[in-house]
């Protein structure tokens, strides 16, 4: 079994090992520059037999391993070949592989990719790395879990200029390409001298000779009519669009379909491509203009309708971020498509038939009236129908035009206001252009009252289309007020968009405290809560980030006039340059306290205030910004401290590090309570 284990790996040693490209390690005499890190578990290299591993025989979590300083302005290719090997069934908590950018300048790394699926022999991952002009390294982690005998081996890390979706078959990992197993047709690999099949083609496309290698597929074993083999390239990792090239030679006796498609997360195919049944004694060159603006698969289709099929053969896959048209086509920015509405309306606009349903207004700080979510004290629109000169006390809210055959993911905030019955009150319709076609994707049934709610929504439509905002109100006795604000749109599902990896300097409190754990002093703590707190008349309804999530609060009522409690957050990476810090807080009650933000440096003994508010702010939820530096390791620390009365709750919600100064500057950093004279609304 050894020596079968040992050809394997044999089998994978990279010809021009000796040209390895910075940060690619085939760990066989050295790791190649790589560093592990020894407050955690050490790392062996086992040259022999070429790969580096970690295991459970020493007791810890994790190990970590971080390659060479790295630079690159072209994109490039990570290709990972790794084995996660495990005794026990499965685990809550298994063992599992990470990969994480970390780049210059940042506190936080970048989790690229992460695998926790046990196998049997090597595996391969492919991770698109898009251009940069920041010095990186890349960080491996293994985690062990709860297993008391995993292991973990890496094989060979490199790093190529490229796609990753580009393949020539040179090397037998055929970079990260599948072929979806079928009794009967498969794609092979050919060349390489091996007479192995009536099909073999004297020579591949690379390099024009017997060596070379190439895939393909023939018809000798078709038994059913329409059988179908599948080449399935690396999912893409970054958005990407331009000129997708490859070779192919294409021999038949009857009809074969060859086709290309793009597959994206939920499993729906587009075709991209189709050959005309010319035959072809040669490499013909096929071009076919690629969108890829979520993660997608490339797959190689060939369908067979009989087994006197002939052949297809494939070589030479190459991309290119150029349309192969020469269409300088702008891809679509979906930014243009969503609005704060700090700044105006964006590219929103009204009908003048309908008369002004929707106006932009402005709150100031108080304790009776919400302000709006970007800030808490910025502009939203409010849908006020009670008094438009339509019929039917209805406002309409047109988004831009956006392009067909895409598929998108629409978010909003929306609070509504003095409804008896709220179902109804706003709907999102879709206009098709030549707005006959209007469609209902969504409206509100219920919704906390005076409550910032977000809503999502995936949608896709073969026309270009509009995205239309509509309130309504039943009748003029019940006839409240609907807010909006915060709209945006991203490419790809919400669904996709919820699997992507979590940011790692955000944290919303959703599932857990994230980076940020207690410092208990006495009874004075933080809680992590939904909905309203138990005290009236102070804390927020709901949280900020959808309005039914979580938040951290202090109970004012556990606690003693001038009680203090402490949210620190784990160690950060000091970094040369200054990072900005926003997060939300929310300080409503007669008798709040103080909250204060610090920085504490490693070494040092004290800790440095960088924002501190006072007493009751507002019944919304707030923004702050703070732009600090520090070169050394350093933690951020939030420090509520309990004020007079009961009425004392303060909350914070969606915290996030940025690297790079502050795009907004706060006015004040440090600063008391506002009197009660500011409750008005500004229109």
């Amino acid at each position: 079994a050894v020596t079968g284990a040992r050809f394997v790996l044999a089998a994978l040693r990279l010809a021009g090992a000796a040209l390895l490209s910075p940060g690619s390690c085939a760990f066989e005499d050295s790791a190649c520059g790589y560093e592990w890190d020894y407050a955690h578990l050490p790392w062996a290299l086992h040259g022999e037999g070429h790969y580096i591993s970690v295991d459970t025989s020493y007791e810890g979590e994790k190990a970590v391993l971080s390659s060479p300083e790295l630079y690159s302005e072209e994109w490039s290719c990570v290709r990972l070949i790794y084995q996660i090997a495990t005794t026990s069934e499965a685990l809550p908590d298994p063992a599992r592989l990470n990969l994480y950018l970390r780049q210059e300048g940042e506190s936080f790394d970048h989790l690229l990719w992460s695998a926790k699926e046990p196998s049997d022999s090597w595996l391969i991952a492919s991770l698109d790395l898009t251009n940069s002009t920041k010095k990186y390294k890349i960080v491996l982690e293994g985690e062990m879990g709860q297993d008391k005998s995993a292991s973990i081996a890496v094989f060979e890390i490199k790093i190529t200029p490229g796609y990753c979706i580009e393949c020539d078959f040179e090397e037998n990992h055929l970079c990260g390409f599948v072929n979806r197993w079928n009794p009967n047709v498969n794609w092979f690999v050919g060349g390489g001298n091996i007479r192995n099949s009536q099909s073999v083609l004297p020579k591949d496309h690379t390099l024009n000779s017997e060596l070379g290698h190439y895939m393909y597929v023939d018809s000798v074993y078709v038994k059913h009519f329409q059988e179908v083999a599948q080449l399935i390239s690396p999912k893409t990792m970054a958005p990407m669009s331009g000129c997708l090239s490859f070779y192919y030679q294409l021999k038949q006796e009857s009809s074969i379909v060859f086709t290309v498609y793009l597959r994206d997360t939920s499993g729906f195919y587009e075709e991209i491509w189709k050959t005309d049944s010319a035959l072809s004694a040669d490499w013909v060159l096929a071009e076919v203009d690629f969108d890829a603006p979520y993660p997608m698969e490339v797959i190689f289709e060939v369908a067979f309708n009989s087994a006197k099929g002939g052949y297809v053969a494939l070589d030479d896959i190459s991309f290119s971020p150029v349309y192969c048209s020469n269409e300088t086509g702008t891809p679509f920015n979906p930014a243009e498509a969503g609005c704060n509405f700090e700044e105006g309306l964006c590219n929103f606009y009204q009908d003048h038939k309908d008369g002004p349903g929707w106006s932009r207004v402005k709150v100031k700080r108080n304790v009776y009236r919400a302000g709006d979510h970007t800030t808490g004290f910025g502009y939203y629109l409010l849908a006020n129908t009670k008094f438009t000169s339509q019929p039917g006390y209805i406002g309409r809210l047109y988004g831009p035009t956006l392009p067909g055959n895409l598929q998108f993911c629409l978010r909003f905030y929306y609070a509504l206001y003095g409804f008896f019955k709220m179902s109804g009150t706003l709907a999102v319709y879709i206009f098709e252009e030549n707005h006959v076609v209007q469609e209902k994707i969504w409206s509100v049934l219920d919704s906390p009252k005076g409550v910032w709610t977000q809503g999502e929504i995936s949608f896709k439509k073969p026309m270009p289309c509009k995205v239309v905002f509509v309130s309504w109100c039943k009748s003029f006795w019940d006839c409240g007020l609907v807010a909006l604000d915060d709209v945006s749109l991203s490419l790809g599902s919400c669904q996709a968009a919820d699997l992507l990896l979590p940011n790692p300097g955000e944290c919303t409190f959703e599932k857990d405290e994230c980076m940020f754990t207690q410092k208990k002093r006495g009874r004075g703590s933080w809680h992590r809560r939904r909905g309203p707190t138990p005290t009236s008349y102070t804390g927020p309804k709901g949280d900020h980030t959808t309005g039914v999530g979580y938040y951290m609060y202090i109970e004012a009522s556990n606690m003693v006039y001038g009680q203090r409690a402490y949210l620190v957050s784990r160690s950060l990476r000091g970094t040369s340059g200054k990072q900005c810090l926003t997060f939300f807080y929310h300080m409503y009650g007669a008798g709040t306290g103080l909250l204060s933000v610090y920085l504490k440096k490693e070494g040092d003994e004290e800790e440095i205030p960088l924002w501190r508010r006072t007493g009751e702010q507002s019944i919304s939820w707030l923004r702050g910004l703070i732009e600090y530096e520090s070169d050394r390791n350093y933690q951020i620390i939030f420090e509520a401290i309990r004020g007079v009365s009961m009425r004392s709750d303060t909350a914070i919600d969606d915290i996030l590090f940025q690297a790079g100064p502050c795009l907004e500057v706060e006015e004040i950093q440090f600063s008391s309570g506002y009197p009660d004279s500011l409750n008005e609304i500004e229109y």
